[in-house]
């Protein structure tokens, strides 16, 4: 089963790992590894791990549809969108916003302070 990747991720994902033609470029040392995630409590744990349960039991709703399918911005569905953008809040939130979220750039700023905090010292 795939886990979904939350836009904090994946707005990581782009600025570190970079991409491979138009691909995303993966790679667990650079990528994974070096993800900033703060001390979650168990609570903020559970909240994210619920949202992202959440967002397997909508994609299985299509279950004749591919991913690809699912993911197209013209057709995706509402459910998949509200199931994202909650994953997104609990998240931003378990990372330190103490605001909504709306773009790549936002996401960024608090995970590179987060890497910055994380890595001091080191």
């Amino acid at each position: 089963m795939n886990k979904p990747p939350s836009s904090m991720f994946i707005a990581w994902q782009k600025a570190v790992g970079g991409r491979l033609k138009s691909d995303l470029r993966f790679s667990a040392s650079l990528v994974w590894n070096n993800f900033p995630v703060p001390g979650l409590s168990d609570a903020d744990r559970q909240k994210i791990i619920r949202a992202g349960k959440k967002i397997l039991e909508v994609r299985e709703l299509q279950p004749e549809a591919r991913l690809a399918d699912q993911y197209n911005s013209s057709v995706m569905s509402p459910e998949l969108r509200k199931a994202h953008a909650a994953l997104d809040k609990v998240v931003d939130q378990a990372f330190g916003a103490n605001r909504k979220l709306t773009t790549e750039a936002q996401r960024l700023e608090l995970l590179f302070t987060n890497y910055q905090k994380l890595t001091k010292g080191n």
